[in-house]
C-alpha cells in the first residue's frame, strides 16, 4: 500500500479509542462472569480456608448420580463421571460427592435420581457414635419437579410427603430453622475434611467444602453465619471433593478420597 494511502489517527484520538476498547472489553468480562453456570470462590472464615459453590437453578440443571446406566456400574469417583459426560458429549462443569453411605458403597439413605426412588428414606437411626448420619436430627436436600431446592430435616421431609426430582440423605443437619445443631461442641477436637450444601433461595444451591481440617460448630457456622443459609445439610468428612471446570479439585487430597456412592452434577447445557 502506497505509504500516502495509509490514515492516521487524529491527534489526541487514540487514547480515546483504545479506551472505547478496554470499555467494550471489560463490559464484555463482566458479563462473561455474570453468566457462569456456577459461581466458585475461595472464602476465608474462622482463619479456615472453604471452597463455596453457588449454583442457579434457573439457568442450569443440578442432577445426582450413583451408577452408569448403560452398565450399571457405580460410577466411585468424579473423573469416571466426568469421562462418562465427555462419551456423551456433555462437559462437567461442577461435581460434589452426596450423601453418607454404607460398608457396600450403596447411599444409607434416600436416593432420588431424576425422578425415580433408587432408596428409600430412612429413619432407622443406629447410635451415634457409630457414624454422622445417626447424630440427630438428619436430613434431606432435594430438586424438585418445578426447579427448586430445599433442604429439611428428615421427619418434616417425611411429613410433607412431596416428589422429588433428585434427593439426597445425609446427616447431620448443620443448621436448623436458623439455628446450629444443638449437638456441636464449639471447641471439639474431632477435626476432619467436610462438606455440605444449603438451598440459600428455592432457586439458588450453595455447596461448601473445607480446604483443611475443621469441626463441625465452625463448619456449620460458615453456612449459618457466612454464607446466610437457614438450612443447611452435611454431605461427607475426610473424602469429600469437589470439582469445578477449569479450576480442578478442592477439599480432602486425593489420597484420602474413597468410592462415592453418590455424585452431584452439572453439566454443560448441550449446543443445538
Amino acid at each position: 500500500m502506497p505509504a500516502s494511502s495509509i490514515r492516521r489517527p487524529l491527534p489526541g484520538r487514540l487514547p480515546w479509542l483504545l479506551l472505547a476498547t478496554l470499555l467494550l472489553l471489560g463490559g464484555a468480562a463482566g458479563c462473561s462472569r455474570q453468566t457462569l453456570p456456577v459461581d466458585s470462590s475461595e472464602r476465608v472464615f474462622e482463619n479456615q480456608n472453604f471452597r463455596v459453590v453457588s449454583i442457579d437453578l434457573k439457568r442450569e440443571t443440578l442432577s445426582l448420580h450413583w451408577k452408569d446406566p448403560e452398565s450399571g456400574e457405580p460410577f466411585g469417583n468424579i473423573n469416571a463421571l466426568r469421562q462418562w459426560g465427555m462419551s456423551h458429549g456433555r462437559r462437567l462443569l461442577f461435581a460434589a460427592n452426596a450423601g453418607i453411605y454404607d460398608r457396600q458403597f450403596a447411599p444409607l439413605g434416600l436416593h432420588v435420581e431424576n425422578g425415580k426412588t433408587v432408596v428409600p428414606l430412612n429413619l432407622a437411626h443406629g447410635n451415634p457414635a457409630s457414624g454422622n448420619f445417626s447424630l440427630l436430627p438428619n436430613g434431606v436436600f432435594a430438586v424438585y419437579p418445578d426447579g427448586h431446592a430445599a433442604v429439611y430435616t428428615s421427619a418434616d421431609f417425611k411429613k410433607l410427603g412431596k416428589p422429588t426430582r433428585w434427593a439426597s440423605q445425609s446427616g447431620p443437619m448443620l443448621v436448623i430453622d436458623g439455628k446450629l445443631n444443638d449437638q456441636f461442641i464449639d471447641d471439639s477436637n474431632s477435626l476432619k475434611w467436610r462438606s455440605g450444601v444449603c438451598a440459600k433461595s428455592p432457586h439458588q444451591v450453595v455447596f461448601a467444602v473445607s480446604e483443611a481440617p475443621v469441626n463441625f460448630h465452625t463448619f456449620a457456622r460458615l453456612f449459618k453465619d457466612e454464607l446466610g443459609c437457614r438450612d443447611a445439610l452435611y454431605l461427607d468428612g475426610t473424602i469429600s471433593q469437589f470439582y469445578v471446570d477449569g479450576e480442578g479439585y478442592a477439599g480432602a487430597p486425593t489420597f484420602m478420597v474413597k468410592p462415592y456412592a453418590g455424585i452431584f452434577a452439572v453439566f454443560a447445557q448441550p449446543t443445538p
